[in-house]
């Protein structure tokens, strides 16, 4: 099969954590290669993450809901869009248990209005195929629900099981993109991913949280008793891993994109609190005297761990970095925006 070349990509939440780098290695990688952002411009998203792209002529940004089928439209016929990768989202845990509306509005509603406006212009009014066009869904391995101590990681095969107000959003986009490619035969492929780390995070993430701890001599919060489990993926290997699915995937297909270092959040935070010492000169001991254990979160699934050999094998993508070179990286980059030290 001929791989797919994209040259006309509308990516949505663009201005988020994970959709500024998906624009940034577009307009990197391939220089035929055109991008729309669409962004509301929430809480999690800002202009400030599209500063300084890699050839700024080829990007354009649009302030607006991916919910308003009128603008998608337009958006899709103005630019002659072949390719959207749908990052948009609402992602954090915490805020679907205490404002789940927000997040069926956005993550099935939004997703279902993204493809009704596809399925209309590349379909019924341009005719195209999988030859010219594609949809791709970015989703979560947090659709698959939790692991016990001794199950092996999730493969695409497993069964969706979603414990979260979040991830049951997710999960419903992710279904109504199967149903689109079964039934209406609209080119799409989905890519589950682990946890994602790397600049521009918003701060009430997990290592954005930590990391600013340490700097600000902060307490650390730690859920529970800080043994559950993540899987890491340093941000721009999971855009390296969508790109390759896009362009190599197979049509309906899915795909977990997994960092390869699966560790509990206390040995996480740890790590953290080692990197920004010897960055920073800061004893560790008196980073790692900050760790506070919190009360639970409703509903904290307890392990995450995604199989990734799907991905390596049909596309022969792996992880760049390692957790530690990714995570120095990233601490580096808070580092250069820190008053503290860049004033020191």
């Amino acid at each position: 099969m001929n791989a797919y070349c994209p040259r006309h990509i509308l990516v949505t939440g663009g201005a988020g954590f994970i959709g500024c780098h998906l624009v940034r290695h577009f307009l990197r990688t391939d220089p035929q290669t055109r991008v729309v952002t669409l962004d509301l411009l929430t809480y999690a998203g800002s202009l400030k993450n599209l500063a300084d792209l890699p050839d700024p002529d080829r990007h354009c940004f649009v302030q607006g809901d991916i919910c308003d089928q009128a603008l998608v439209t337009r958006l899709l016929r103005e630019h002659d869009i072949d390719t959207i990768v749908h990052c948009a989202a609402e992602s954090h845990v915490d805020r679907s248990i205490t404002g789940p509306a927000a997040f069926i509005q956005t993550n099935v509603v939004g997703t279902f209005t993204l493809l009704e406006a596809a399925r209309h212009f590349w379909l019924h009014e341009r005719g195209w195929d999988a030859r010219s066009c594609r949809f791709h869904q970015v989703s979560t391995d947090e659709v698959y629900g939790t692991l016990g101590p001794d199950e092996p990681p999730w493969s695409e095969t497993k069964s969706y099981i979603p414990n979260s107000p979040y991830a049951a959003s997710k999960a419903a986009a992710d279904h109504l993109v199967r149903s689109y490619h079964r039934t209406y035969g609209l080119p799409t492929t989905t890519t589950h991913c682990s946890n994602n780390y790397g600049p521009y995070q918003h701060g009430e993430k997990f290592l954005p949280t930590i990391i600013h701890a340490c700097f600000d001599g902060r307490a650390i919060p730690v859920y529970g008793d800080g043994t559950n489990m993540r899987d890491w993926l340093y941000v721009e290997d999971h855009c390296a891993g969508i790109e390759a699915v896009i362009r190599r995937g197979r049509v309906g297909e899915r795909y977990n994109i997994g960092g390869g270092y699966h560790g509990p959040n206390l040995e996480v935070v740890h790590h953290v609190c080692a990197a920004v010492a010897e960055l920073t000169g800061v004893a560790v001991q008196q980073l790692t005297c900050l760790i506070r254990f919190v009360p639970d979160r409703l509903g904290h699934d307890w392990r995450y761990a995604l199989d990734a050999g799907k991905i390596q094998r049909e596309l022969r993508w792996s992880p760049h970095e390692t957790f530690e070179s990714g995570l120095r990286k990233t601490i580096m980059w808070y580092l250069q925006r820190c008053e503290r030290f860049t004033t020191a």
